[in-house]
């Protein structure tokens, strides 16, 4: 049988299923196919699918042998080589490369050189292991077939030891989908405890050179500039046009048009700044979001009268000095936005364009816990988020750390953050992944662990972003450390994205966090 009929065959073939039912009772149907010069042969019983290789995402700190997750048909799919699960040399993948998608208690994924047959054997033809001679470990061999298919001896692979010598954790996913939730509670415990301190929580973000801030609970979220944007005849200039966020219609308004500053059009380093206000929502396009906030209200100064103004311009309520007052961050009050002529008649156009906007609002409002709030930041290619209400802030990492003797070896540097030791931690060590030069796209996110305020260093931070919780489900639970850290996955898979959802508590644990809390002391 070819390889190609053989994929005709065996999609989505189960125990039980009528293609089964067909073959002789008699006989074991066994999928066979060759990695690194051996052929190997699994029951075909828990075989469920024969794939072309899927683009997949990476997992830090997952057994050596994950090439990563993929998306099938909407279902989270670890991709595993076996090549390197046996210790064979790495090939390329080729256009013959195959995924053999096994049920092992979840789907696994395994990437074999070239699938060969479907081959009925007889139970008496299928003999012990014995005194084999192998590259293969014979403890992962359930039994020998000869003279079959062509092949002098092809090893049936025990796919349950397989499995428990590299990912015991496979069986955890239950426990570990409990733990994250119970987890995600935590984490919004902090987040009320430290609203409640004498601080604003601001979201700074730059237009023209200049840098504003607005409270981080007016912000629904921050997205990228979307690749269509309908303009309006007849509005406004302010008035960039309307934009598609999640099957609901946004409008859009430009804050260079709206402060009287030179315009320029939108590139991929601008953002969407999507407020909300009593039902209603606005998206603001800034020039790029710079960080996260934690101020205290004493460095705050209402806006002096001689330069408030009324009407279009009455937007900044306050000034924040940070640095000594070296720098100044103008506040924004979205209550005042809202009351903007350019907002009005952005939003009056998003009425006349669809009628049901004031109920879709309501709805939406209605709705908001169907949702979660996260910030999505990169490592190299790879995206992850983290619960908004975890993160204290988010901050330029400076051109140098300072280094603490005796420090421990995972902690890069500490900073002075507002007159406190804050210590830094390069978030891919953490990870396990390579280290890279410093950029001026990196920032340290400030996460409170166990008390302990610590930030960590990122490659960039992307967007703030509204997920369903309908697209979050258990991350596969592949190692220990993984398993506590990444239990949950967002799978957007419209948008052909895969977030990994990371649980700050699990950064640092036991005698390292003990050792981090005297760093920052």
């Amino acid at each position: 049988m070819t390889t190609e009929a053989l994929e005709e065959r065996v999609p989505q073939t189960h125990a039980g299923d009528d293609v089964l039912e067909d073959m002789v009772s008699e006989t074991r149907q066994f999928v066979t196919f060759i990695t690194g010069g051996e052929v190997f042969a699994v029951d075909m019983a828990p075989v469920q699918e024969i794939i072309r290789l899927p683009e997949v995402v990476r997992v830090p700190l997952a057994p050596a042998s994950l090439d990563g997750l993929a998306n099938l048909r909407g279902k989270v799919l670890p991709i595993i080589s076996l090549r390197r699960m046996f210790g064979f040399p790495e090939k390329a993948p080729d256009d013959t490369t195959r995924a053999v998608v096994i049920d092992v208690g979840q789907s696994l994924g395994f990437v074999v050189d070239r699938v060969a047959s479907v081959v009925g054997v007889d139970p008496g033809q299928i003999e012990n292991v014995g005194a084999i001679r192998s590259t293969v470990d014979t403890d992962l061999i359930s039994g020998l077939i000869k003279g079959v298919g062509g092949h002098a001896i092809i090893m049936v692979l025990d796919f349950e030891k397989l499995i428990a010598r590299e990912f015991a954790h496979i069986a955890g996913i239950a426990k570990g989908s409990a733990m994250a939730a119970g987890l995600t509670a935590g984490s919004t415990d902090d987040a009320k405890e430290a609203v409640a301190s004498d601080e604003l929580q601001l979201v700074s973000f730059h237009v023209a050179g200049q840098e504003y801030a607005i409270a981080i609970a007016d912000v629904q979220e921050i997205v990228q500039v979307p690749d269509t944007i309908v303009h309006v005849p007849h509005s406004q200039s302010h008035v960039i046009g309307v934009m598609t966020l999640r099957s609901r219609l946004l409008p859009l308004v430009s804050l260079r048009r709206m402060f009287g500053l030179p315009d320029l059009p939108l590139d991929e380093k601008n953002r969407i700044v999507v407020l909300a206000l009593g039902g209603k929502s606005v998206g603001v396009a800034v020039d790029g979001v710079s960080e996260v906030l934690r101020v205290a209200k004493s460095c705050v100064d209402v806006m002096p009268a001689l330069l408030a103004r009324d009407g279009d311009l009455a937007d900044i309520s306050d000034i924040c000095r940070l640095d000594d007052g070296k720098r100044l961050v103008s506040i924004i009050t979205v209550r005042n936005l809202f009351d903007h002529s350019a907002i009005k008649e952005a939003l009056t156009t998003v009425n006349d364009s669809d009628h049901n906007t004031g109920a879709d609002a309501a709805d939406l409002d209605e709705h908001l816990d169907d949702d979660e709030q996260v910030v999505v930041f990169r490592l190299n290619k790879e995206e992850f988020g983290v619960p908004i209400n975890s993160v204290q802030e988010i901050v330029r990492v400076p051109e140098e750390l300072i280094h603490v003797p005796r420090a421990p070896a995972f902690v890069e540097g500490v900073i002075n953050l507002r007159g406190s030791v804050l210590p830094v931690i390069d978030l891919r060590m953490r990870l396990g992944l390579p280290r890279v030069e410093r950029t001026d796209n990196q920032r340290i996110m400030v996460f409170l662990i166990a008390d302990v305020r610590t930030g960590f260093i990122v490659d960039q931070v992307a967007e703030v972003l509204k997920i369903s919780k309908s697209l979050i489900e258990p991350s596969p639970q592949l190692s220990s450390g993984q398993g506590r850290l990444l239990s949950r996955i967002a799978n957007m898979e419209q948008q052909k994205r895969m977030v990994q959802l990371l649980e700050p508590a699990y950064l640092v644990e036991g005698e390292d966090l003990t050792t981090l809390a005297a760093v920052g002391r």
